[in-house]
């Protein structure tokens, strides 16, 4: 399942009601996930994270940039955070399973339906920029609500990338884009001397010759009686969260100033922590990086980076989008076990393994083609057919049980093997001996997925009888089926073919290849000719 976030930031962070009314907006979305909601009263300013596929985040952030743009008025907005828009930026993130060129298409069809359907103006900005000025936010957001408004209609250069040449009147212009993991960070220091916050702030940014991938700027939080150097860490593999602390701390020291506290605003990816931890180990400020990774985390949060109201299983990227899996997985309880099986695969054990794999496909190519015959039998539609469906949904039902049954046999026949291998060598009885186990071994591990195989070749058989028959509704069912039994076949095929070379019985070696090769040519023939009727049938 392909998952993406969007942190969309909304010019208001004091009136929390309208703050609330944008969160559910979102949140009414099926299949979005609300990861976290940050408002901050001295920036007036709100960073809201979604995540889930693209369909419904796409939607969620369209919508409450529909109720931002009802609710915020630029006009009367103050706050430290520059901003442009009601709702200010929107990027969008790839997590895993879609790529950036993907998140790209996202901000594209948002920021063409924001101008169509709100007239709010948009700039394409990160990776999706058309602009190259744009690939950097504070370009596209240079002289703000205020600025862009008075220069919009005479400056070629502020045209935007969706919209007319002037902003919407109330909500402004909005910056879309796609971009990397960013982390909002923030180190307040001791003092009020707003000075020495801008100061820092240009010393560390990248585009004053500081560090890679911070963009940074000096801020007064009067709330809180102290300054602040608010930072974007654009790439956290170029300068990380524990560089950029200490690098601002260093600097603090030199003018006789003390940092009170860091904040991270918004969530973090696990990696970014544990590349953080690594350093500090690196670091002679650190102590020992021994002990479990909470151990690890509590220090980096708490002693290193003085991290205020830091809470991991509510900003840790990865221990939130677990929650929304699980929620996911709440309402379709048949992917618990799709899940659980798919984890042990990855895994690094050995088993499950590639034949574990192979029966699973064969499996659903087997329940595939169960599916439409129970969708034909007992249709009217399909009287004159009904004996030939049922025959072949009687043949294939034991089946599929047969083929999950491979699976456990396939683990347990390289179980053996491994064992085997762990016997003793020291004598030459325990050599031959030794090498006796291992040849069966070889031999049971071959002839373990030669059955699924086999098993593969006769179920298709019965596949391809249903799809010349079956129900035209659900006949691209059998196409997936048949597809799936012919990488269940070969898979097995592949399974056997690695165990041969080492079986050193001629006879044996050359019956399983003689197999293996009649298994492919089988499979290849029955793929061709179901795809052709299924092909036939949908009219293409």
């Amino acid at each position: 399942m392909p998952i993406v976030e969007c942190v969309p930031n909304f010019s208001e962070g004091r009136r929390l009601d309208v703050v609330d009314q944008i969160v559910s907006a979102a949140a009414a979305v099926p299949g979005v996930a609300i990861l976290g909601c940050e408002s901050d009263k001295d920036h007036n300013r709100s960073v809201l994270t979604l995540a889930g596929e693209p369909e419904p985040v796409l939607e969620a952030a369209f919508a409450a940039a529909r109720v931002a743009a009802r609710l915020i008025d630029l006009r009367e907005h103050r706050g430290e955070h520059p901003r442009m828009g009601a709702t200010d930026v929107i990027p969008f993130v790839p997590i895993s399973g879609i790529s950036m060129a993907q998140c790209v298409k996202l901000a594209e069809r948002l920021g063409e339906r924001l101008f169509r359907e709100l007239d709010i103006p948009v700039y394409l900005y990160g990776e999706a920029a058309r602009v190259p000025e744009r690939k950097d936010l504070s370009v596209a957001r240079k002289g703000e609500f205020e600025g862009i408004r008075d220069e919009i209609a005479t400056n070629p250069a502020r045209m935007p990338d969706f919209g007319r040449n002037a902003v919407h009147p109330s909500a402004g212009i909005t910056a879309v884009g796609a971009r990397f993991f960013l982390i909002a960070f923030n180190v307040n220091l001791d003092t009020q001397d707003l000075k020495l916050a801008k100061r820092i702030a240009k010393s560390v940014r990248e585009k004053d010759g500081g560090m890679p991938g911070v963009r940074a700027l000096g801020l007064e939080l009067a709330n809180l009686g102290c300054v602040q150097v608010s930072m974007n860490l654009v790439d956290y593999r170029k300068t990380s969260p524990f560089q950029a602390f200490m690098r601002i701390a260093e600097l603090a020291r030199q003018a006789g100033v003390s940092v009170r506290e860091s904040e991270i605003v918004g969530l973090v990816p696990m990696d970014a922590l544990e590349l953080c931890a690594r350093q500090m180990a690196e670091s002679k400020h650190a102590k020992s990086m021994e002990g479990a990774a909470q151990v690890w985390l509590n220090q980096l949060a708490n002693e290193t980076l003085k991290l205020r109201e830091f809470v991991p299983t509510e900003q840790i990227i990865a221990l939130k989008l677990e929650d929304f899996m699980s929620a996911e997985l709440q309402k379709f309880p048949y992917l618990k076990g799709v899940s659980e099986f798919l984890r042990d695969l990855a895994s690094d054990k050995p088993t499950p393994g590639g034949g574990a794999a192979a029966a699973i496909l064969g499996a659903t190519g087997i329940a595939l083609g169960e599916m439409v015959a129970n969708l034909t039998v007992g249709k009217k539609k399909y009287a004159d057919v009904q004996d030939t469906v049922k025959r072949e949904l009687a043949a294939l039902t034991p089946m599929r049980d047969s083929m999950l049954a491979l699976f456990a046999e396939d683990a347990q026949a390289f179980e053996a093997f491994g064992e085997a291998g762990k016997l003793p060598k020291d004598t030459d009885e325990q050599k031959a001996a030794r090498k006796a186990a291992m040849q069966h071994a070889l031999k049971v591990a071959t002839q373990s997925p030669d059955k699924t195989a086999a098993l593969g070749v006769r179920a298709f058989g019965h596949l391809h009888q249903i799809a010349k028959v079956g129900n035209r509704h659900a006949i691209s069912d059998c196409g997936v089926g048949a597809l799936s039994l012919y990488a269940g076949i070969n898979a097995a095929v592949q399974n056997m073919r690695i165990n041969l070379p080492g079986i050193e019985d001629a006879a044996f070696k050359a019956e399983y290849t003689a197999k293996a090769d009649s298994y492919e040519r089988e499979a290849q023939r029955l793929l061709d000719e179901t795809l052709a009727v299924v092909k036939a049938a949908i009219g293409s």
